[in-house]
């Protein structure tokens, strides 16, 4: 059975895939919380469809282990702005 958490699930994951954006940035385009975003793609997307789950796995993953290098630069540019 279709609901609309199922196509808002599937239209969350599609986005991520599509942008490579993370939870946060899917959060914020489609005006949910992150936590919200964070458990339909890791805990609902995975009965719903199993191939779309590992696609935004493999997108989160790779976010993950770009995280120290995107706050490093968020911290310089900050610091850059101040001088």
């Amino acid at each position: 059975m279709w609901d609309i958490k199922t196509e808002r699930v599937i239209r969350e994951a599609e986005y991520i895939i599509a942008e490579g954006c993370t939870v946060r940035a899917a959060a914020l385009h489609f005006d949910i919380s992150k936590s919200t975003v964070h458990k339909d793609v890791t805990e609902r997307l995975c009965v719903i469809d199993k191939n779309l789950f590992e696609s935004v796995r493999r997108v989160l993953n790779k976010n993950l282990s770009e995280r120290h290098i995107r706050g490093g630069q968020a911290t310089k540019e900050k610091y850059l702005k101040t001088k």
